[in-house]
């Protein structure tokens, strides 16, 4: 098993132990969204869903080059200038590079359960 897989393991174990079983790559994105929004646990509508995933995807890949950070609106909302377009990829190869960035992500914030509390 390569390193990346076993980092990825610790990663799927960190969130389903605080988030319970059965979470994919796209349960823990949205899960990265909402630490990101930092606006607790809320209801959100279909369309601020499809935004917190936005700004999960835009941070996971902003140490990449392709996204930059650019403050937040009136309403605390992150936002993200594009920088670079992101290279044509195969499935497997997004998928590999959104577990790379994520696994990058934690280790980047420290995150441990007591840390992941929607900030």
């Amino acid at each position: 098993m390569s390193d990346l897989m076993k980092e990825w393991q610790g990663v799927i174990e960190f969130f389903e132990k605080r988030f319970g079983g059965g979470l994919d790559i796209d349960a823990i994105i949205f899960l990265i969204g909402m630490q990101e929004l930092g606006m607790g646990h809320r209801k959100l509508s279909k369309d601020e869903k499809v935004d917190v995933m936005h700004i999960s995807v835009c941070t996971l890949l902003e140490p990449y080059g392709y996204y930059e950070f650019m403050g937040r609106d009136e309403d605390g909302w992150p936002h993200f200038e594009r920088k670079k377009k992101l290279p044509h990829l195969k499935a497997g190869e997004q998928n590999k590079l959104m577990r790379e960035a994520i696994v990058n992500y934690i280790r980047k914030e420290q995150l441990t359960d007591d840390s992941f509390r929607w900030r």
